[in-house]
């Protein structure tokens, strides 16, 4: 037989060679900064703008960077506050999802279709008041003020509400039969399966706050509660010059657990999301 035309090609979704070059230009643009970045923090300062293959290594630029900042500080802050929203997320957006996918009540699609509307609604809209509402609550400068506005995550709820309808009733039901109760049920039922969701979703949810600054940046004054990416602002005063050296080698400590865990776990990643349908 002869070899399939680009329309036989396309018809079975196999890519092209252009499909193939785009994919490596696409790589090529995403891993140069990673890659200036790595070849600066490992170099004196001398070579961050000039590429030689016998420039010395040096571990200097990461020294100077671990104290021009409180970083132990700044992970400590970070890692609680990314596991204290990850938590509440998953509690409150399990308990609404089963709510909504199982449970007739009046005004449920309503209350449905308010959920979905903050999806539409950006967050750096309500920065102001929610600032407000935080000095009311006199939260101003602490984790808890950071991470209050996102602990009930639509795309959560959504993203669960979306599973829990997909598994079949007759599991409930059978559940229900053995004296199970609804929160037993849901944790024994429906959790477990909805597994793949849950791991897409603590990888998006992590990911994004890990790496949020503007909210932290506005609601913190003190170092007590600043996370990494504010912390980092420190390199940003140019009144002795910019050193790249040491602003690569703190900005490569601050993405360091993210690019680790994905190295180490990049199968799961990727089972994770295709099992959750996230495109």
């Amino acid at each position: 037989m002869t070899g399939r035309t680009a329309v036989d090609r396309l018809a079975w979704n196999e890519p092209t060679a252009l499909d193939t070059l785009a994919a490596w230009l696409l790589a090529l643009l995403w891993i140069l900064p990673l890659a200036y970045a790595v070849w600066t923090a490992f170099h004196p300062s001398a070579y961050s703008t000039r590429f030689d293959l016998l420039a010395p290594l040096t571990l200097e630029n990461f020294r100077r960077a671990w104290e021009a900042a409180p970083f132990a500080r700044y992970f400590l802050n970070t890692t609680a506050l990314v596991l204290m929203i990850l938590a509440v997320q998953l509690v409150l957006a399990t308990l609404a999802a089963y709510a909504f996918a199982r449970w007739r009540f009046r005004g449920r699609d309503v209350a449905f279709a308010l959920v979905l509307v903050q999806l539409m609604v950006m967050p750096d809209i309500l920065l102001v008041e929610n600032y407000k509402t935080m000095a009311r609550l006199g939260l101003v400068d602490t984790l808890l003020a950071i991470g209050l506005p996102y602990f009930a995550s639509a795309f959560a709820i959504f993203l669960l509400r979306q599973t829990f309808m997909g598994i079949p009733k007759e599991l409930d039901e059978a559940a229900r039969m053995e004296g199970a109760g609804a929160l037993q049920t849901l944790w024994r039922v429906y959790v477990p399966l909805a597994r793949p969701v849950y791991t897409a979703f603590a990888l998006v949810s992590v990911s994004f706050h890990w790496n949020n600054f503007l909210w932290p940046l506005i609601v913190t004054n003190s170092r007590n509660a600043r996370p990494l990416t504010v912390g980092l602002q420190v390199f940003s005063s140019v009144d002795q010059g910019v050193d790249w050296s040491v602003i690569t080698a703190a900005t490569l400590m601050t993405s360091a657990p993210l690019l680790v865990a994905f190295l180490l776990f990049q199968r799961q990643f990727v089972q994770s999301f295709m099992r959750a349908g996230i495109k």
